[in-house]
């Protein structure tokens, strides 16, 4: 087996930790696999001779080569900000992806990097993923594209998106289980104190950092849903509540949220869970009854659907206040 040859882009404003943290974990990975093994042929390149990257820091790449995988780091991106005039002056870089990508050999955003890859026609009919709190721009960006916000790492035909920041790690771990075996991938996390097992974004996410979504019609439809946890499910009581048909409720709210009035109960109803996993003593049935469902068996099914894990594993490993 011949080295693995790994690209790293560096463009400017890209943040430099996901530029050698791909890096890092590699060579860890190829000491763990010992001297017998083809190991990583790592290179951070670049259409530039020099990179100002986040913070300042000053990178020198080699220059474009043809590599088995090429990484795309991600970039300070906030709510708000305009994509369009954050991408132009990177140019360079997304012809350089869109010529990558044409190879047919893999290509690895990391985080918003996904932006870079959308701009190169990468993303057109593929299921990707992004940073929660960015992955609602990047779907309503590429609305032939399939965004999984809930997943940490998505790969769809040779093209894989990853969450944020340290999902990069997730990526790495992945990479090095396919080309060094399970033992040296699940050696290489111990070493570096990583959690091989995650598989979701879900438990990460903070509802209070997104911006409130929908019109004033579905804020008072979700607003009602939050003060009404415990009642059952019934969309025709909740249309007849608005004086609406129910046709007329999943159509309206369907269209100013992208998702259905039982979708967001259930949402609703897994954030007041966590809540009461995190800071209560109460057991799992009791906060199944809190959240509406009579049946835990039910409710534990829910919450691990999105969350990644049950309610149990979710209590043992959240932060709980002091």
């Amino acid at each position: 087996m011949s080295a693995l040859r790994v690209g790293v882009l560096a463009y400017p404003g890209c943040f430099a930790s996901e530029v050698f943290g791909v890096p890092d974990l590699l060579t860890m990975a190829a000491h763990v696999a010992g001297p017998d093994h083809a190991g990583y042929d790592v290179t951070v390149v670049s259409p530039r001779r020099r990179v100002v990257a986040s913070g300042g820091t000053r990178l020198s790449g080699a220059p474009l080569r043809e590599v088995d995988v090429l990484v795309v780091p991600g970039f300070e991106l906030l709510p708000g900000l305009d994509v369009d005039a954050e991408l132009k002056p990177l140019a360079p870089e997304i012809a350089a992806i869109r010529a990558h990508a044409a190879t047919g050999n893999a290509v690895v955003s990391i985080c918003v990097g996904a932006f870079l890859l959308a701009e190169a026609g990468l993303l057109h009919g593929r299921r990707a993923t992004t940073a929660w709190l960015l992955a609602d721009d990047l779907a309503r960006r590429c609305p032939d594209a399939e965004i999984r916000p809930e997943h940490l790492v998505v790969t769809d035909t040779g093209v894989t998106t990853t969450a944020a920041f340290s999902a990069m790690y997730d990526f790495t771990l992945d990479l090095i289980r396919r080309h060094s075996g399970p033992r040296v991938a699940r050696t290489t996390a111990r070493v570096a104190l990583l959690d091989d097992a995650r598989s979701s974004q879900t438990p990460y996410v903070d509802p209070r950092l997104l911006p409130p979504p929908g019109d004033e019609f579905s804020r008072k439809v979700m607003r009602w849903l939050d003060q009404h946890l415990t009642t059952p499910y019934n969309l025709s009581a909740l249309a007849a509540e608005f004086n609406v048909s129910t046709r007329t409720l999943l159509r309206r709210f369907s269209a100013e949220t992208h998702q259905t009035p039982l979708q967001y109960l259930q949402s609703a109803r897994v954030r007041r869970a966590r809540h009461l996993l995190e800071t209560t003593t109460k057991t799992v049935t009791a906060i199944s009854a809190a959240v509406g469902y009579r049946d835990p068996s039910t409710f534990t099914t829910l919450f691990t659907k999105h969350t990644g894990h049950p309610p149990t594993t979710h209590r043992t490993t959240s932060p709980h206040p002091s």
